[in-house]
């Protein structure tokens, strides 16, 4: 864990990014929805944080992601934002958010640059949305981009699967990611795409890549907190390393609870707050007398 301190490190931006790929550093990534989370995560060093509409799921137990709404994710965001001193915040801009024109989508960033506070937006696509990241770009809100496998597309997807594994899909995500360069964006999510491809593409860019289940050659990486810490428990996807099993960790310490308080072992004396004495008996003799 890092040492650092958000007292003598500067913010990370956008070109901060950028930066990092040049230099060769790699970039880490990982998602909060809520104000403790980020603030541990910013304590710890995380150069980026996504506020990503997997909230909808891994938070509010929607079945996909496409249940998250604007209103839903300015409120996680600003909670997020709340906790965030150094780190990059990126928001998720959610399902039918920006799809439906460049106005609504120039609308939705800056809702979330304007009154949540984040740093930049992510949305999924790539000719698709070319005219929404430009609008987005020119209005001064960075965008990061997410090509591969984009959960809010699952229905077209049939499901979550590896993406981009034949010679046309590989072809066409290689020209997106350079059309997502050329349009402004300052990095681009790479989702379940084989490491191989994964690993070309970030050579061929000169904007970072953030890998997902895209093999260890992307400039930097994310993962879903809840997944990296064992407490999303309705599937494991392969690309996850599991840090801790939290969740476990936090039903033992529920079922001790419960133990503790049908036993009557808390709140022991040392939780609780005694009475002055002489309080108490003038309390105890008034209460007698009423009687």
């Amino acid at each position: 864990m890092s040492t650092e301190t958000t007292a003598n490190v500067k913010r990370v931006t956008a070109t901060t990014f950028i930066e990092m790929k040049r230099e060769g550093k790699p970039i880490a990534m990982l998602t909060a929805y809520d104000y403790p989370t980020a603030l541990y995560l910013d304590k710890a060093g995380i150069d980026g944080i996504l506020v990503g509409d997997s909230v909808a799921m891994v938070e509010l137990g929607c079945e996909t992601t496409l249940e998250a709404t604007m209103d839903i994710m300015v409120h996680h965001t600003k909670a997020v934002r709340r906790g965030v001193k150094r780190a990059l915040l990126v928001a998720d801009l959610p399902f039918m958010s920006y799809q439906i024109s460049t106005e609504r989508a120039l609308e939705n960033a800056g809702r979330f640059v304007q009154e949540a506070g984040a740093d930049a937006v992510k949305l999924e696509g790539g000719e698709v949305v070319a005219d929404q990241i430009e609008a987005i770009v020119d209005a001064g809100i960075p965008v990061m981009g997410h090509l591969g496998m984009t959960p809010q597309s699952f229905h077209k997807f049939g499901g979550y699967g590896l993406q981009a594994t034949t010679t046309e899909a590989a072809r066409r995500l290689i020209d997106e990611a350079l059309l997502l360069q050329d349009l402004g964006c300052f990095s681009v999510v790479l989702e379940k795409i084989p490491s191989e491809l994964a690993a070309l593409v970030s050579k061929k860019l000169a904007i970072p890549t953030i890998g997902i289940g895209a093999g260890v050659s992307c400039d930097g990486q994310v993962l879903v907190t809840h997944d990296m810490l064992g407490m999303f428990e309705r599937f494991k996807p392969k690309f996850v390393k599991q840090y801790l099993q939290l969740g476990a960790l936090i039903q033992q310490a529920f079922g001790e609870y419960i133990d503790d308080v049908r036993t009557k072992r808390f709140p022991a004396e040392s939780h609780s707050y005694p009475m002055d004495p002489e309080v108490f008996a003038e309390i105890e003799r008034m209460v007698q007398e009423e009687r």
